[in-house]
């Protein structure tokens, strides 16, 4: 098999030619049909974060493929590789808290991930893909749901946001963007906060209620706004809704500023930086402050349930390259030349 490994930090990916390892009782080996390129990636790959296993590494935690090797009853068939696969068995997965599972397993982190031809994985959490979702969408394209999809589709969730209620984006970027589509699906008012016009204007196109370029304005100033703009949409005054999904400093702050009465703040995205905040905050608002990391395994079909039933459409949020051209998409994702998510597709010219 093929795999394009990384060998150092912010150093080109290099192709090699790799043997099939045997496979254990409980794996399954993947041909990749696509396999996204997150921040988290880039992470790994220019901004320090270690990866568990020892480099060289092939990353890539976003990956759909087709079963060729492994359990009988899943030969041959299209499947989404969550991008947390936990043990199943242990304490935090039988309390619905898989996701965190200690004995978790991640592609392109703790063993070779989803930039190759093909993949060895646990089976047991597969995500099996429906015939009727392969009319609507390739295989490749799905594979965001891994991860872009699954991670905000969780947090919202877990934000219990109901109908009604105003949400708050900020970054509608490849992950930030299905944040804000969901959240509008569920019932709720919509304001998306970015920096780039590209993905205001995308946001706007699909339903989004109200986007605002928040670049060279302050906190209070941006405030401000949202309040004008709950107050167009009739939102409640209270309760908002707040996800940070930019992975900034910046995008953080002003998260943890517009926090108001009875709030959520979910933080999504990941940065290295460390903020300036108040904490008492929380307190004087009587708020809470949430993670999350990735997608319980389990919640993996009601994403699909909501592409199969065209209630979130993704064609127009993602762009696929072949996987030789992966140096250049990294350099250019690291330099913010795309508003859509990159999907790489094998072809290892």
């Amino acid at each position: 098999m093929y795999q394009w490994q990384m060998s150092e930090p912010d150093k080109d990916f290099i192709l090699k030619e790799t043997d099939i390892p045997e496979l254990k009782n409980g794996e399954a080996l993947i041909k990749v049909a696509g396999c996204g390129v997150c921040h988290t990636d880039l992470s790994f790959w220019h901004y320090g974060v270690k990866t568990k296993h020892a480099l060289p590494l092939t990353l890539g935690h976003e990956i759909s493929g087709v079963v060729i090797a492994g359990d009988k009853n899943f030969l041959n068939k299209p499947f989404i590789i969550p991008a947390v696969l936990p043990c199943g068995e242990c304490e935090l997965c039988k309390k619905n808290k898989s996701n965190i599972c200690r004995n978790q397993l991640m592609p392109g982190n703790d063993f070779h991930g989803g930039f190759a031809s093909h993949v060895v994985v646990p089976s047991r959490f597969l995500c099996p893909v429906p015939d009727i979702a392969l009319t609507k969408y390739s295989l490749e394209q799905l594979s965001v749901i891994a991860d872009a999809i699954s991670t905000p589709y969780q947090v919202v969730k877990k934000s219990e946001l109901e109908a009604g209620d105003l949400a708050i984006v900020i970054g509608v970027g490849g992950v930030g963007i299905y944040g804000a589509l969901i959240a509008k699906i569920l019932g709720a008012k919509v304001i998306a906060l970015d920096i780039s016009e590209d993905k205001l204007a995308l946001a706007k196109a699909n339903g989004i209620d109200c986007v605002l370029n928040i670049k060279g304005l302050d906190a209070k100033a941006i405030k401000e706004k949202v309040k004008e703009f709950a107050k167009e949409l009739n939102a409640p005054k209270t309760g908002w809704k707040i996800f940070e999904i930019s992975g900034t400093k910046s995008g953080q702050e002003l998260a943890f500023s517009l926090i108001t009465f009875a709030s959520t703040l979910s933080i999504v995205g990941f940065t290295m930086d460390k903020v300036d905040i108040r904490l008492s905050n929380i307190m004087a608002f009587d708020a809470k402050l949430i993670g999350t990391w990735g997608c319980r395994a389990e919640l993996y079909p009601e994403v699909l349930d909501l592409i199969i039933s065209d209630k979130l459409n993704i064609s127009d949020f993602i762009q696929l390259f072949p996987m030789s051209e992966i140096n250049e998409v990294f350099k250019n994702t690291l330099n913010h030349k795309y508003s859509k998510r990159s999907i790489l597709v094998p072809d290892f010219k």
